[in-house]
């Protein structure tokens, strides 16, 4: 008699240590696995409820196996009612299903337009960065949250209602520019689709994504020379000179930072991990003396040498900048003995290392640097992105607005 069950697939130990999730075939004794293109860590699946249990877009996945399974199923039923099925061994029709599988889904995209959520599953399979995959992930279980059936939901479905109504579910729970993410990532697929000529709708002609302001954290440059010259804890100086050579750096980002390899006739070169983007900064003295004090021998710095990776570090060196002020000592009553605990005081509470980037282009504003060389020194396009291409990128045109700043910071303490 034949059958369809599902089967976990941990034969073979990938590099991942993720498995196969497959669709086991039973026919006159003869077993054949068909592939259903999901893998899952051994924590995700739970064989005897036969579900996925763990992951943001858990709820798409159990959708999506529920309908290749009931899909196999009903033509296993049409096969014998047909009385087709005796006349076929294991390995055909392993194969019959094979076929109906693709052709049910071909037929579907086909004549009943693009699955919406097919495509963004591809579209998020091409990101290579893990952070933006799993941002653009989580829109996606957002989305098969708010729909009844996610596998059917069409392009053509995605209209400007929709959106309005989805974007009311969302406000239940999530602010202004968390729903913006979430806008921001269905708009990008919807431009790839546009861009592959998979699709001629789109409903971001009308619909107008909302955005709140948000306050830019930066430090006044007296704040910056207050924290700069502060007599910290001695664990603590570590993380006062980094913040500068992020500072001295015009804000590099800390996983560049951590990943720089050498300083190339007195320039700093890297592919900023975020936007793929080339930079080329100066290495001033302020920022080459701190350079100097944590070298490394693998990577410029020594960051990765002493932690296991640039989270982890990035981590601690926001949670250590925001105690750095004064200390106290109280006594305090500790499973029933008083004993002496450290009080902080923190001069910025809130303090984190992406105030470097804004700390600079504040000051640079404020002594009178251009929009347009702000923007090219944090790497932002400025003008149309056509037009950006003819301008020649002059980066002494950052260098000497870059000197500018670290020397009105100089004046400042002189004065």
């Amino acid at each position: 008699m034949a059958s369809i069950k599902l089967y976990f697939d941990k034969r073979v130990n990938r590099k991942d240590g993720k498995f196969p999730l497959k669709i086991n075939v039973t026919h006159k004794r003869q077993q054949a696995l068909i592939n259903l293109g999901v893998l899952l860590s051994p924590d995700q699946w739970d064989s005897t409820k036969e579900k996925v249990i763990n992951g943001s877009n858990k709820s798409f996945l159990n959708g999506y196996i529920s309908q290749r399974v009931h899909c196999a199923e009903t033509e296993l039923l049409n096969l014998r009612i047909a009385g087709k099925l005796d006349l076929m061994t294991g390995k055909q029709f392993k194969e019959h299903l094979q076929r109906i599988l693709r052709g049910e889904l071909e037929e579907k995209q086909g004549e009943a337009g693009c699955s919406f959520v097919q495509y963004y599953t591809r579209f998020v399979e091409g990101k290579k960065n893990p952070q933006t995959k799993a941002v653009y992930q989580y829109t996606l279980d957002r989305i098969c949250r708010f729909v009844d059936v996610p596998d059917k939901l069409r392009f053509e479905d995605v209209t400007y209602a929709w959106l309005k109504s989805f974007e009311n579910h969302l406000s239940e729970t999530s602010k202004v520019n968390s729903i913006s993410i979430h806008m921001r990532n269905i708009r990008a697929v919807f431009n790839d689709a546009l861009n592959t000529e998979t699709i001629s709708c789109y409903p971001f002609r009308r619909f107008k994504i909302k955005q709140e302001a948000t306050a830019k954290r930066a430090l006044t440059p007296e704040e910056l020379v207050t924290l700069r010259d502060y007599p910290c804890e001695e664990h603590q100086k570590q993380y006062v000179d980094i913040f500068m050579l992020i500072f001295y750096l015009v804000g590099i980002n800390t996983v560049d930072l951590c990943r720089l390899e050498k300083i190339r006739n007195g320039r700093i070169e890297y592919r900023r991990a975020k936007t793929k983007k080339i930079y080329n900064i100066k290495v001033e003295p302020e920022a080459a003396e701190i350079i100097e004090r944590y070298k490394g021998s693998k990577y410029l710095l020594n960051i990765l040498e002493r932690y296991k990776n640039y989270k982890d570090y990035a981590h601690r060196l926001n949670e250590n900048l925001q105690e750095i002020g004064t200390v106290e000592l109280v006594e305090k009553v500790i499973n029933g003995k008083r004993r002496q605990v450290k009080k902080r005081f923190p001069l910025f509470p809130e303090l984190t290392v992406y105030w470097a980037r804004h700390t600079w282009a504040t000051i640079a504003h404020k002594i009178g640097v251009s929009k347009d060389v702000i923007s090219l020194a944090l790497g932002h396009e400025f003008g149309c992105k056509t037009t950006s291409i003819y301008i020649d990128y002059d980066m002494e045109k950052v260098d000497k607005a870059n000197r500018q700043v670290l020397d009105y910071l100089k004046n400042l303490k002189e004065m």
